[in-house]
């Protein structure tokens, strides 16, 4: 069967996180194995390979490896849990749980990096309530969740390899024009806060920690 983990390489001299590809079995293995839906007691993902900070570089190397640093943080928060406990809303009074962060996540890389950036025109991957937000009660499969994370980060780093950050486009979020750099400052910013979110929610449900 095959295993994915992330691929390091070096694009337009960015150093990036750029894909995931299968990796020989002896190796580490990582992430999902795609080759059959997961039973709702096994775990979706496993043993992930984190990236590591970049702290000298350029600021373009620098401020993605940073971002990358904090995808694979959250993909480590939900390592070696079945789809029940990714579903869990372990934080009461709290509605989030790990299952609907990877959501949200994926829809702030597509947001900002294809609809924003490109001016794509995409429809939703989950369903979504009348204000426009992801429906809690959605039920796409956990497996079929991270691979849209994992697809969708992927085109983020595509995209971003071949884009300066000095360029701006226009943002309907903040109703004036952003820069390449502040989308990247704020999805640093997103993911961050996210997987503080991450860690509460992963102490809850079996007591692991680590940052």
């Amino acid at each position: 069967t095959a295993v994915y983990r992330f691929a390091m390489s070096n694009i337009n001299s960015s150093f990036a996180i750029t894909r995931a590809v299968p990796w020989d079995a002896r190796h580490r293995p990582c992430f999902i194995d795609r080759t059959h839906y997961y039973p709702w007691n096994m775990a979706v993902v496993n043993e992930v390979d984190r990236s590591e900070h970049l702290c000298v570089g350029s600021e373009t190397d620098v401020l993605w490896s940073m971002l990358d640093y904090h995808r694979s943080a959250l993909l480590w928060k939900c390592e070696c849990l079945d789809e029940e406990q990714l579903r869990h809303r372990s934080v009461t009074p709290s509605t989030l749980s790990l299952f609907e962060l990877l959501q949200h996540l994926t829809a702030a890389e597509r947001y900002w990096f294809q609809e924003c950036l490109l001016g794509s025109a995409l429809e939703p991957l989950y369903s979504t309530t009348p204000d426009g937000e992801i429906d809690p009660l959605d039920p796409t499969p956990v497996e079929d969740v991270v691979r849209h994370f994992l697809a969708t980060c992927q085109e983020s780093r595509r995209i971003v390899a071949v884009h300066s950050l000095d360029e701006t486009v226009p943002s309907e979020v903040w109703g004036s024009p952003v820069s390449l750099r502040f989308i990247a400052m704020h999805m640093v910013e997103e993911y961050a806060r996210h997987c503080g979110h991450a860690d509460l929610l992963r102490e809850a449900i079996d007591g692991a920690v680590g940052e």
